[in-house]
């Protein structure tokens, strides 16, 4: 909105600002984050007062848990209204791709809510079923990645080496449905003790503003041997909005969280990640900045394929950040660790850049 103020205005004065990338996406962390801190206090408490109960806590969790019983959930509205509204002030309206990754987190989100409103209407952690759920995201994932493969095309770019594609032609469209639902689950799965999927996420936005910048600048990408997708730049607005709400966000989901953000945030932000990272032809990079995301989610999958097969657990419980809980880790120490290995893992993914 106050990018197309500025150009009906022809940039001219101090609407010059305008123009610069930086200079938005700095813009859209502070509105983000300004948002969100204003709309936490009341909106917590109207969950609270709406809710009665809370979240309920799995029974079979981890003893400590219990403690968190009438902690409200659905805080990732909190998330999205914030994300959203300062995408909005913020993007160029024409562009694309920031109106594709909008759906895909509005999506989501709508997704998440159905399954948290569930759960807490019937005070049952089990939500609506998982088949609904995934046919539902598949849908969403399939009309972004239709929009998406207009733009972009249908390669598959390989990082470590320079300009190497392959074509995967009609195959690309299921491969990146399952990166954008892959995502989305995943990081639905790493939600599970208080901020442990909010910095992460809050990381690989940070990490990936500057892939979708890079990417889309000519001299940059041409530098750097990575695809040129022209108008992916604006996804840096996207990618800036993401960290504000997070940041905003985990000053109330801190320990002890005054509030969970449930699938409502979890799934959006998840598929919000997978939708970027298709938009930009980054879908490995993405596994290997968001490698955390994957490690909880072939954690869950490798203790159901066992436990059916053999009725033999690998962890002590899963997904695998209840297992270090298990191994008398104390909530803080997990969440910040993973803190670190998202960091770590974040510096992995920009160094695909220069490694090639």
């Amino acid at each position: 909105m106050f990018y197309l103020l500025a150009q009906w205005l022809e940039f001219e004065g101090v609407f010059n600002v305008f123009r610069y990338l930086s200079f938005r996406s700095g813009a859209t962390i502070a509105t983000a984050l300004f948002i969100g801190m204003l709309i936490g206090p009341r909106f917590i408490n109207m969950l609270r007062l709406r809710q009665g109960k809370g979240q309920p806590i799995r029974e079979d969790g981890p003893i400590t848990h219990l403690k968190k019983a009438g902690t409200p959930t659905m805080g990732g509205l909190m998330i999205l209204i914030s994300l959203v509204i300062s995408v909005l002030l913020w993007m160029d309206l024409s562009n694309i791709f920031v109106w594709t990754c909008i759906f895909v987190t509005l999506g989501f989100g709508a997704i998440g809510f159905m399954d948290d409103y569930d759960k807490v209407s019937k005070s049952s952690h089990k939500g609506i079923p998982g088949r609904v759920r995934l046919l539902i995201e598949f849908v969403i994932a399939g009309f972004a990645t239709w929009i998406i493969i207009q733009q972009v095309g249908t390669s598959l770019y390989l990082p470590f080496f320079n300009e190497v594609q392959i074509n995967l032609g009609i195959f690309y469209f299921p491969f990146a449905m399952f990166v954008i639902v892959g995502s989305g689950n995943a990081v639905n799965l790493t939600d599970g003790l208080d901020g442990l999927a909010t910095m992460p996420v809050a990381i690989a936005s940070a990490t990936f503003l500057i892939l979708v910048y890079l990417s889309g600048n000519a001299v940059f990408s041409e530098y750097l041997g990575i695809p040129f997708v022209p108008g992916a730049g604006e996804l840096a607005i996207f990618c800036a909005a993401i960290i504000g709400a997070c940041l905003a966000f985990l000053w109330f989901n801190a320990p002890p969280a005054a509030v969970f953000m449930g699938d409502t945030g979890s799934l959006a932000l998840g598929g919000a990640l997978g939708a970027i990272a298709v938009s930009i032809h980054h879908e490995i990079v993405l596994a290997v900045v968001g490698g955390l995301f994957v490690l909880e989610a072939v954690s869950v999958i490798v203790q159901v394929f066992f436990f059916k097969r053999t009725g033999k657990r690998v962890f002590r419980m899963a997904p695998i950040h209840h297992h270090f809980e298990q191994l008398g880790w104390s909530e803080s120490t997990v969440v910040i660790r993973f803190w670190i290995i998202s960091l770590v893992l974040a510096l992995a993914g920009l160094a695909t850049l220069k490694l090639r």
